[in-house]
């Protein structure tokens, strides 16, 4: 896209003041969006999750077929609830990174007659348009509901137990309880759902008579006690928190039967800890398993009667095997679907053989369905297509505009979710007829982005250039403002109205110049890209970022390269640290949110994937560990932290803060009282943007944009 000038108002316009608060008060405009669909086996009706409004909180359940959209269940209108969200509940949303509250998730038949969800800790049940949905008698408070394949039973968690109850009205079934104060039955462990992608602890068998869930137990794991400095009335929140190097959950499978039978499924979790993936498909259950240092993946099918198992797969890497959602999977001959990384690509694999070509990196597999495979993939980091294979026809994208495309099929229908620079977009393609659209009802973003799409260096290190609507070429010089992810989790430089570039242009409003920049060790450009960072998460990022800044600087010469500033949050806010430390000549001030500061303490999974084990590899640590460094600050420093984090803990920032101190080294602190790793309070998101706003503007003695 080139770069777009034009008569916009002044840059202190009600649009560019609304901002901050239309942000916060939508949920970084993910409020009113459909999500979590489930198509029909017939494929002419799907179900989705959406709240009714731009600014409204409560997920309701709603069917989209050709008769148009239907509200099935509004929370609202439902009384007879439990006592508040579980503690269990609390935790996998955090996780999931779930903001919503109402209806957040639910399970369905295949014809969608019948629909299980939990609420406030209650179970469930909507059976069709003939009535409302009824509340189903449970032992306690419900954690993660599944109906099985037969649609008459539904399998949850309650205090660590593993529970059937019978919509029919039978007797319920308490399959599996926990032996003690620290074992589960049925939910996934914290790196499992925090670093693994794996939120799920159990599974039905196609028969629906056995069950197939984790047992989970957190006595080898250290505790971390996280306290409410606002409130010191209430007693620190104990965490089982697994640090880099430290102990591990003990993760076990077993086989359930209804009839209170057992079997535990038998691999050799002493040289491979991680339980990585799961599931029961209609050749039996299969499993993943990776080994401590990640470095060696294997796909298991597993006996049911014997708990058995045997070697389908075996994954090897010098740096790590890559987790890849969707996968394994097996076609209806038993073929197994999977990647494999061949030198710069990421392919996809059937039955062991490579079917995708070279250059289009596997992103996610979708759905597998006969013998034809649905899968995401990039040929340009900046886009994700949809993408389908088969047998005989081979590979086939079946999205076209630039940006995010994703989706599901049923009956010949396709169900398409699509992010483009022109918004979001839901469409049914049934196998016959019009499309059917699906609203969407977020706010229209009063800042969209205008994006200049560039690539930096030798690297083409893909980066979106910003500009204030009212800048022209010849005025005065802006400052610039770097705001990065830039680590694995997550690419920013995409197609797509996503709100970070909606938040760059606010502040681009503000009279920055705004540099957002994917550089090494971001997802989407192969393995070879993203182990560029292994044994060293922050050297070669840091200078992507510098390429990038002086590509968007011989881009557009207005831009004041004395003036530079960088913020980022989580990895992003670490990678702002780094960088002021480490290059003060470039970079003159820097907003460092909820970043770690000492890899030591962060998860075994996620930091040993990148760094290995703290005692191995002691000097990869301390090289991605800006707290070392702490000495050298000479710019300004934001640091913020919610204190109530327990994924990167507040330790972070305060270690961070007193190794300063210790430095004599003058910077600030900014503590979020009752605030996880994502703030999600509106006066709290919508005041600390205009704090960091007010921080920059000091910092680079930068006034406030005049009137055009």
């Amino acid at each position: 896209m080139d770069m777009i000038f034009d008569s916009s108002p002044d840059p202190s316009s009600p649009a560019s003041a609304a901002f901050p608060g239309q942000i916060a008060r939508t949920q970084r405009y993910s409020l009113g969006v459909p999500r979590a669909f489930r198509l029909s086996a017939d494929g002419t009706a799907a179900l989705f999750l959406r709240t009714r409004g731009p600014e409204d909180r409560t997920g309701c359940l709603w069917l989209r077929d050709g008769d148009g959209e239907h509200l099935l269940v509004d929370p609202g209108t439902l009384a007879g609830s439990a006592d508040g969200v579980p503690e269990a509940e609390r935790i996998r949303r955090e996780r999931a990174r779930e903001r919503t509250g109402g209806i957040v998730g639910y399970d369905a038949d295949p014809g969608l007659g019948t629909v299980v969800f939990a609420l406030d800790g209650a179970l469930w049940c909507w059976e069709g348009p003939d009535g409302p949905p009824r509340q189903v008698p449970t032992a306690g408070p419900v954690v993660d509901p599944r109906l099985s394949p037969g649609g008459r039973r539904v399998a949850y968690v309650s205090d660590g137990a593993l529970h059937v109850a019978d919509l029919d009205g039978g007797p319920g079934l308490l399959l599996a309880a926990p032996e003690g104060a620290d074992v589960s039955y049925g939910l996934a462990e914290h790196v499992a759902s925090e670093s693994m992608g794996r939120y799920r602890g159990h599974w039905w068998a196609p028969d629906g008579r056995r069950l197939l869930a984790a047992r989970v137990d957190n006595s080898p794991v250290q505790r971390w006690w996280i306290a409410d400095p606002a409130n010191p009335s209430r007693p620190p929140r104990e965490v089982a928190y697994p640090a880099a190097g430290t102990a591990n959950a003990d993760v076990s499978l077993h086989v359930w039967g209804l009839d209170g039978t057992r079997t535990e499924v038998v691999w050799d979790r002493t040289a491979y800890e991680y339980l990585a993936r799961a599931g029961w498909d209609a050749h039996g259950p299969l499993l993943a398993v990776q080994s401590r240092d990640q470095r060696t993946l294997r796909v298991l099918a597993a006996d049911p009667a014997t708990g058995a198992t045997r070697l389908l797969h075996e994954q090897r890497d010098p740096a790590w095997v890559e987790l890849i959602p969707g996968t394994p999977a097996r076609t209806a001959s038993g073929a197994l679907v999977h990647t494999a990384d061949l030198g710069g690509t990421r392919r996809l694999t059937v039955a062991g053989e490579p079917v995708t070509p070279e250059g289009l990196q596997i992103r996610s597999v979708e759905d597998v369905s006969g013998e034809s495979v649905l899968f995401t993939a990039s040929d340009e980091p900046t886009e994700v297509h949809l993408w389908s294979y088969a047998p005989h026809t081979g590979p086939e994208r079946l999205s076209e505009e630039p940006g995010v495309h994703t989706g599901q099929r049923a009956g010949g229908a396709l169900l398409l979710d699509s992010h483009t620079d022109d918004g979001p977009e839901f469409r049914l393609l049934p196998a016959e007829g019009a499309p059917l659209p699906v609203a969407c009802l977020a706010a229209e973003p009063v800042t969209p982005p205008r994006v200049t799409w560039l690539r930096a260096g030798e690297h083409a290190v893909r980066t979106a250039l910003l500009l204030p609507s009212w800048h022209r070429p010849g005025g005065d010089p802006l400052p610039v403002l770097l705001a990065p992810y830039g680590g694995p989790a997550m690419q920013l430089v995409r197609h797509g109205r996503h709100w970070p570039l909606c938040e760059a242009q606010w502040f681009a409003e503000e009279g920055f110049a705004v540099v957002v920049a994917d550089g090494r060790g971001t997802p989407g450009r192969g393995p070879e890209w993203e182990k560029t960072v292994h044994g060293d998460t922050l050297s070669a990022p840091v200078e992507d970022q510098v390429t990038a800044l002086h590509a968007a600087a011989a881009h557009c010469p207005g831009l004041d390269l004395g003036r530079v500033a960088v913020r980022g949050w989580s990895y992003g806010g670490t990678l702002a640290a780094a960088a002021v430390l480490r290059r003060p000549e470039v970079f003159h001030a820097a907003i460092c949110g909820a970043g770690p500061s000492d890899q030591r303490l962060y998860d075994t999974h996620w930091r040993e994937r990148f760094l290995g084990h703290p005692d191995e590899e002691p000097a990869a640590y301390d090289r991605s560990s800006p707290i070392g460094e702490a000495a050298a600050l000479r710019r300004p420093l934001l640091l913020v932290h919610g204190l109530a984090d327990d994924n990167v803990v507040a330790a972070h920032t305060l270690r961070m803060s007193a190794a300063l101190l210790a430095a004599g080294r003058v910077h600030q602190v900014l503590p979020l009282s009752n605030v996880t790793h994502g703030p999600t309070d509106p006066v709290v998101v919508e005041g600390l943007l205009r704090h960091q706003l007010n921080f920059l503007r000091a910092s680079l003695n930068v006034s406030p944009p005049q009137a055009v």
